[in-house]
């Protein structure tokens, strides 16, 4: 009897649960097309500037997304802060010369430092090691530096190949900076070397257009020694060889070995300290208010350059209001006495742009239990239609990453949550193993899935068109189709908020190679 009393008691409980997600659904009619435009506006407006990392524009967004979390009644997510600020950095030369056998050489004329791994200095030397153009290739058993003693030296070679400069090619960056002819590729060797810089004598000279002294923002700060290196013109390549009006195609057939050159370079670099932040709130759970659910998406983009905004109004201020607008819905849920079993974490990062920093520094400094936040449901992009897509359903589908990775409970969820709801197309184009453009490494979630916590990410596709251009602006976004996917999520966060157990953990990510 007691066993039927309890198995009875448990029924009635999973009914009593499943009623209550039925009931936080009702709220999603609070995402309307209107709400998610009236934010929208605001995000995306000439007044945040682009809303770069570090920027004021950037902290202007944050503060409104702030403002809009208090205003629903949230919780502040660090402590009594509304923001987890990270450190930022950003570099400044401010002193810059060489000088070879007493002629003084002028910046963007005859040479440029880089300022990613030079730090201030001032540098004399009596001799150079000219190491052709400073490739080693062991598939192609190419070894510029054979019986070249470079430890300690400064070390000058040529950009390129014999054929010319490589090419980009497939594969972006990533790829370009493993080819043995890459710049990259040429610093590494000579540093593994023992060189101590490397003066790369470039054709490109005198500059046309300034060469900006600050540098690109970054990360983590490097306090160790840098590694010397410059871009020079012919001219200072001759007066280190003892050459005269000799070209690249000259250089290239000179004698590899020690020249004797008195080399002074003198640089002054100021790091200054920066900050960004992710503005983190959350409406406490009930029953497992101790497991966490989060709804995130990058609030911040690509800022502005003299006079032009890159608004990226979808890029992501549409997964930013639509993490908003979910926001609004619980809210207005908990008001009415139907708040979700677990804590729901609404979370815009920064930093996404230049490289998924705002998640980063959160999976490295969790505010919440990684163990214990049951999935990461992360909106990137879902306000325009994929240019590309040619079926019928192109003002009916969102595009859905991660089904098939780290939780099988993923798909049967999200699922069964959009036949409840918006009905369109779930796409999993982008979760083939062998999507050249691997997208599942491309956005916030990813800091969440490499500790172990289940995601899914959802996603417009719009990588051509106004991606990535100040063109990506308000009056371009179909609210009514953000209004669908929009809702879709959030039934997929009601479901997974109340459900009686954590989603399962019983698919291996098998990250590659990055």
């Amino acid at each position: 009897m007691k066993k039927l009393i309890w198995v009875l008691s448990l029924f009635i409980s999973t009914i009593s649960f499943a009623q209550k997600g039925k009931e936080l659904t009702k709220f999603s009619n609070v995402i309307t097309a209107e709400a998610l435009k009236a934010k929208l506006s605001v995000i995306a407006s000439a007044e945040m500037e682009g809303r770069e990392t570090a920027s004021p524009g950037q902290k202007k967004a944050a503060a409104f997304i702030e403002s809009e979390f208090k205003r629903m009644g949230l919780l502040p997510g660090n402590g009594t802060s509304y923001q987890q600020t990270y450190p930022v950095y950003q570099d400044n030369l401010t002193a810059k010369a060489i000088f070879v056998n007493g002629t003084t050489f002028e910046w963007d004329k005859d040479f440029t430092f880089s300022l990613q791994g030079i730090v201030s200095g001032k540098w004399d030397y009596t001799n150079v090691v000219f190491a052709g153009y400073g490739i080693v290739d062991d598939t192609k058993g190419i070894n510029d530096y054979t019986g070249l003693d470079v430890k300690g030296k400064l070390v000058v070679i040529l950009e390129g190949t014999s054929a010319g400069m490589p090419a980009m090619g497939q594969g972006g960056n990533r790829a370009f900076n493993a080819n043995p002819a890459s710049p990259m590729a040429k610093m590494r060797v000579a540093s593994t070397k023992g060189a101590a810089g490397l003066l790369v004598v470039s054709a490109s000279f005198p500059r046309k257009t300034p060469t900006e002294t600050k540098g690109n923002l970054y990360l983590k700060k490097n306090d160790g020694p840098g590694f010397l290196m410059a871009n020079i013109s012919t001219n200072v390549a001759n007066a280190l060889l003892a050459k005269t009006g000799a070209s690249i195609a000259d250089l290239s057939s000179m004698t590899k070995g020690d020249y004797n050159a008195d080399v002074t370079l003198v640089a002054t670099k100021k790091t200054e300290n920066l900050e960004s932040s992710n503005v983190i709130a959350y409406l406490p759970g009930t029953d497992k208010k101790e497991e966490y659910l989060f709804l995130t998406g990058h609030y911040d983009h690509l800022g502005k350059r003299g006079d032009v905004i890159w608004y990226g109004a979808d890029d992501d201020g549409s997964g930013t209001v639509g993490v908003m607008q979910m926001a609004e819905a619980f809210a207005a849920a908990a008001k009415k006495g139907k708040s979700p079993r677990r804590t729901i974490v609404f979370m815009t990062v920064s930093g996404e742009e230049k490289g998924l920093w705002g998640s980063q520094y959160y999976s490295e400094h969790p505010l919440f239990p990684l163990e214990k936040t049951t999935a990461d449901l992360n909106t990137d992009m879902i306000g325009r239609v994929d240019t590309e897509r040619t079926s019928a359903d192109s003002l009916n589908y969102v595009y859905v990453i991660g089904h098939d990775k780290l939780s099988s409970d993923l798909p049967i969820i999200n699922e069964a949550a959009n036949k409840q709801s918006s009905n369109i197309t779930l796409d999993y184009k982008y979760d083939d193993p062998n999507d050249k453009n691997m997208i599942y490494y491309r956005s916030d979630h990813y800091n969440f899935a490499r500790k172990g916590v289940p995601i899914l990410f959802f996603y417009d596709g719009m990588l051509l068109a106004d991606y990535h251009k100040p063109t990506d602006t308000i009056e371009k976004i179909n609210f009514e189709l953000m209004r669908k996917r929009t809702q879709m999520v959030f039934y997929t966060a009601c479901e997974i908020a109340n459900r009686d157990e954590m989603l399962k953990r019983d698919i291996p990510l098998n990250m590659p190679s990055r």
